[in-house]
């Protein structure tokens, strides 16, 4: 197959990227950047110029895939709400280009959602929508597309998507203890959260494209919930600073805009995902994977 990937040089996408050309797929790229053209050529892939701004370079890069996955997002969480929105309106562009087809799409959005109490599966839908949790414009905006007739399905990520290169919540939370002096949790700190290594992230991708979005909703969770209080522990033994307790209004003020996904409880199963097609996670767990001098090089 030849594959439209949008973000295509970040941390989940350059993995899907490498997991596609491995498999003997062909890949088009979407770069704004000359450097991000350049990793994309030399990873084997070919170049589709434009930006997730640029809606008319979305649909030309579809027209010319026999699939599409979509993990490109603007993680500048000072304007996280106006991202999401953004998101939407790029998720129906692509669908512009593929109604009427069988070409699948896929789209990433987060297990974290889905705050249930209980561990999420596929079939759970958010049971609220965008204008109180944001991040739900993309699934509002798949569900759309799929009404409109395109092979359009969901691959949810869990919070931690962690290896090699890993800039998201976890080394957040490693830069924020060093210069705090202090890994925090949330109350007791057993809020749960799943995770997920890039490497098997991606083979998810690919499969889920393969068997040609098959079902609504795919979840790449390697780990159904990790304590938080775990993760901070760790960090805490690495960093030699004290593990404490956060409650009340200590929490904002040592989290910030980080509070609410500090306090998260969400675990998510991928039960469901296993069974389609055989999915199982190889690559170490978030713990494992965090036990090592690399993501306290900084």
């Amino acid at each position: 197959m030849r594959v439209f990937v949008t973000g295509a040089t970040g941390f989940v996408g350059s993995a899907v990227v490498r997991d596609l050309l491995d498999a003997g797929h062909q890949v088009l790229g979407l770069s704004r950047s000359d450097a991000g053209a350049a990793s994309l050529e030399a990873a084997g892939a070919d170049v589709h110029r434009g930006s997730l701004d640029d809606h008319a370079s979305l649909r030309a890069g579809a027209a010319k895939a026999d699939g599409v996955i979509h993990t490109g997002f603007n993680h500048d969480f000072s304007k996280f709400k106006e991202s999401c929105e953004a998101d939407r309106y790029v998720i129906a562009a692509l669908a512009d280009e593929l109604v009427g087809s069988d070409r699948p799409l896929l789209v990433t959005s987060g297990t974290g959602l889905l705050q249930l109490g209980r561990p999420s599966t596929e079939d759970d839908a958010p049971n609220v929508g965008s204008s109180v949790i944001p991040r739900v414009a993309s699934e509002e905006a798949t569900m759309a597309a799929a009404e409109r007739g395109v092979r359009a399905s969901l691959v949810r990520l869990p919070p931690s998507v962690h290896g090699v290169g890993d800039h998201g919540f976890v080394p957040l939370l490693i830069n924020l203890a060093r210069q705090k002096g202090v890994a925090a949790y949330v109350g007791d700190g057993e809020n749960r959260w799943p995770a997920v290594h890039r490497l098997d992230a991606a083979r998810l991708y690919r499969l889920a494209l393969e068997h040609g979005a098959a079902v609504p909703r795919y979840h790449a969770v390697a780990e159904e919930g990790i304590a938080f209080r775990k993760i901070a522990e760790l960090i805490g033994r690495h960093l030699n600073v004290p593990v404490v307790s956060k409650t009340g209004d200590e929490v904002a003020d040592h989290f910030g805009w980080f509070a609410h996904f500090a306090g998260m409880d969400s675990p998510a199963s991928s039960a469901q995902t296993a069974v389609l097609f055989g999915w199982r996670p190889t690559q170490p767990g978030l713990l494992a994977d965090l036990d090592q001098d690399a993501y306290f090089a900084g």
